[in-house]
């Protein structure tokens, strides 16, 4: 696999946690963000695709009526 470098400028606080993690776990830095960051690119593809199977959902008009959820969530207190 071939790599490519990536600048960024982050506050200090993050970047001192940073160092703390790398010296913590015996890592390079670099692969201390690149773990972060490939956790989150995964988690934004994962909220992504939810996202567009809520909005089919709505299109198919799969959806409940605010009412009925507001009502379901009263009952929730009348069920202590």
């Amino acid at each position: 696999m071939s790599n490519r470098v990536v600048t960024a400028h982050i506050p200090i606080d993050l970047a001192e946690q940073v160092d703390l993690l790398a010296a913590r776990l015996d890592r390079p830095k670099g692969w201390i963000v690149r773990q972060a960051l490939t956790s989150w690119v995964e988690l934004e593809a994962k909220r992504h695709q939810l996202t567009l199977e809520g909005l089919a959902d709505v299109d198919a008009n799969r959806v409940v009526e605010h009412s009925s959820v507001v009502a379901w969530a009263k009952g929730l207190d009348q069920a202590e």
